[in-house]
């Protein structure tokens, strides 16, 4: 399986030679540039260029030279900030400029946070001292050790041409194809990442899907990456090299995943990183080992209010999915399945926020058909791009307009009083200890709790609702935090990506009522001036306790002014919701009522009914005019025509 050099997408790299004074830095640019040792050169080189010729990877490179002066330390800082790739120079003549590597330039390079990789360069070899007999990897072992930003060394001469050009090689190699997302130097093995890119390519690969790669597949795996098939001579010649070390790297039906990984980290270990570079991006991988921009691309545009939902189609899939991870067929995948599951994807999407506390799991951390369903709802309604990686990565093969369809405007649900949507996103707003949070855990199954701790994010639940009609729809229930609500109305658009919006309250605590009043009075005033306004509905939260005096009358009487339904009465401890989640579904179906109106609105609506009226008026007065008017002259012309 020989390796072939494929590049990223880079058009050009940086590279920034450092190191201390009389190291070689500028002698050694200037030996790569003309293929010649300079008699003279400049204390600070020019930027220099080396061609896209000048390597097999046809990608150039701007050799920036630098000045180690405390007077130009700012102008080293930026440009160390602004490189690729750093080569790091000492003189093979000076061991003091060595020990300088660990004492000043290294911990120099992670104080200003340099990400870039490091390529530790041996200058002047020819004057070194022939009574010198460290070999470079005894000198250069314990400190690769301690810096793991280093890439390779290297040692060189600029005035005997020796092992020049190979300097800026490994430079352009480091970035193109750089070790430390592939491998891990200390275990000496994969990293956990490269494994599960290689693992969906492996799967890519086995047509038959019998868990191993026979002569065939081999060669079609050969021919996609490298353009050219392997003789049978050479196939012989991999599984022997893959048996003699592991023997479960080979069947007798081919080349197994075991064999595959092994043959990756062996190129590796024999410095051949293109190689697994080259099959990475050949299955449209970038740097970071995931899958490039264009591979997830979504070509629908969307408005504001309009929101991702998957098809028909890609629900089948994954529920094809579920089954087949399913190993011991219970209607729930346990915590090992999902791992498998999304083992060819960079990493699980549903071990962070906001999917790790969204559904309802088993205590095992399970997830039943339905929860999973709903967490891909979820992730396709708040990220459909990571939404459609995941699908690619788990083997789904068609493209995003057979994955995801654009929902209708809400603004058209509107006039058309009705809503074609599965999904219902539901902001829930409410000041703080009213209740939201236990609401929310209420709706995916978790126990009530004394217990009060405010949210301090948002956070998301979602789950399945059942309606009367035998309909299902999936609900997300979104928590805004009382100290976000401002900053999340900063955003004009804030409400468009919202279908209903709750307002919980304490019922026996006045100052909460009066809080969420405010907070419906700031949404509907929101509404208002963007044209985004969202059906809402009161909770009157702690249902069990006590209502203060005339609660549920000052609690109507604010939804009454404001145009919506009146309060749902919820206790979450006594386990009596009202049916509140199916309320809230049925609002959102029906996206033209309870829309808030504050006074200004209110008055706003009066005013354009009043001109809307006027013109009627007169365009009716005017239209009277003319057919007097018309009449007149008819009798006007008789009465001329009389006479």
């Amino acid at each position: 399986m020989p390796g072939s050099s494929t590049s990223s997408s880079r058009t050009n790299i940086r590279v920034v030679v450092v190191g201390d004074r009389a190291t070689g830095k500028s002698s050694l640019i200037a030996a790569a540039a003309s293929e010649s040792f300079p008699i003279q050169v400049q204390p600070v080189l020019p930027p220099t260029r080396l061609p896209p010729d000048f390597y097999p990877d046809n990608v150039p490179l701007t050799l920036i030279d630098t000045s180690s002066s405390l007077e130009n330390r700012g102008k080293l800082a930026e440009e160390l900030k602004r490189a690729d790739v750093v080569v790091l120079t000492y003189a093979c003549d000076q061991p003091a400029t060595l020990k300088r590597l660990t004492t000043f330039w290294l911990y120099e390079l992670r104080r200003l946070e340099i990400k870039a990789p490091v390529i530790v360069v041996g200058c002047k070899l020819d004057k070194r001292d022939e009574e010198y007999h460290m070999s470079l990897e005894q000198v250069m072992a314990p400190i690769m050790q301690q810096f793991r930003e280093i890439e390779t060394c290297i040692e060189c001469s600029a005035a005997n041409m020796l092992q020049v050009p190979e300097v800026f090689y490994y430079a352009q190699k480091a970035v193109l194809h750089p070790t430390a997302p592939l491998f891990d130097q200390e275990t000496q093995t994969l990293k956990p990442r490269c494994v599960r890119a290689l693992k969906r390519i492996f799967i890519l690969c086995d047509h038959d899907m019998d868990d191993a790669l026979n002569d065939e597949e081999l060669n079609e795996f050969q021919v996609r990456c490298f353009n050219a098939p392997l003789q049978s001579a050479e196939i012989v010649e991999v599984k022997r090299v893959v048996q003699e070390k592991l023997g479960e790297g080979v069947n007798d039906l081919g080349l197994t995943l075991t064999g595959f990984l092994y043959l990756h980290a062996l190129f590796i270990e024999k410095g051949r990183l293109e190689t697994t570079w080259t099959v990475l991006r050949k299955f449209g991988y970038d740097d970071e080992i995931k899958l490039r921009d264009p591979y997830l691309s979504i070509p629908f545009k969307k408005a504001p209010d309009q929101n991702m939902e998957l098809t028909s189609e890609a629900m089948e899939f994954l529920k094809g999915v579920f089954s087949t991870y399913d190993g011991d067929k219970d209607g729930v995948l346990q915590y090992s399945e999902l791992v498998e599951l999304f083992s060819t994807a960079p990493e699980s999407p549903w071990e962070e926020a906001p999917y790790k506390d969204a559904v309802d799991r088993t205590p095992m951390g399970g997830l039943s058909l339905s929860g999973y369903l709903c967490e891909w709802a979820l992730m396709t309604l708040l990220n459909p791009n990571q939404s459609l990686a995941n699908l690619i990565y788990i083997g789904y093969n068609c493209d995003a307009a057979s994955a995801f369809h654009v929902t209708r405007r809400r603004s058209v649900d509107r006039k058309k009083q009705r809503t074609e949507r599965d999904v219902h996103q539901c902001f829930v707003f409410g000041p703080k200890n009213a209740g939201k949070s236990t609401l929310l855990k209420s709706f995916v199954g978790r126990p009530f709790s004394e217990n009060y701790r405010p949210t301090s994010s948002d956070w998301y639940v979602v789950n399945v609702v059942n309606q009367a009609a035998g309909t299902r729809k999936t609900l997300v229930l979104r928590e805004i935090p009382e100290d976000e609500v401002k900053n999340l109305l900063s955003d004009k658009k804030s409400l468009a990506a919202c279908d209903v919006a709750v307002f919980v309250y304490d019922s026996s605590d006045e100052n909460s009522l009066k809080r969420a009043s405010e907070l419906l009075k700031d949404v509907a005033r929101q509404g208002e001036e963007t044209g985004f306004g969202v059906p809402c509905l009161f909770i009157a939260a702690k249902d069990d306790l006590d209502s203060y005096s005339n609660g549920i009358k000052d609690s109507a009487k604010i939804c009454q002014d404001m145009g919506i339904d009146a309060p749902v009465h919820v206790s979450v401890k006594e386990r009596d919701l009202n049916n509140v989640f199916q309320r809230i579904v049925l609002a959102a179906d029906r996206p033209h009522l309870n829309i808030p109106e504050t006074e200004v609105g209110q008055n706003r609506k009066l005013y354009r009914h009043f001109v809307s009226r006027s013109l009627m008026f007169v365009s009716v007065a005017a239209a009277v005019a003319v057919v007097g008017l018309a009449a007149y002259r008819s009798y006007a012309a008789k009465k001329n025509t009389s006479s």
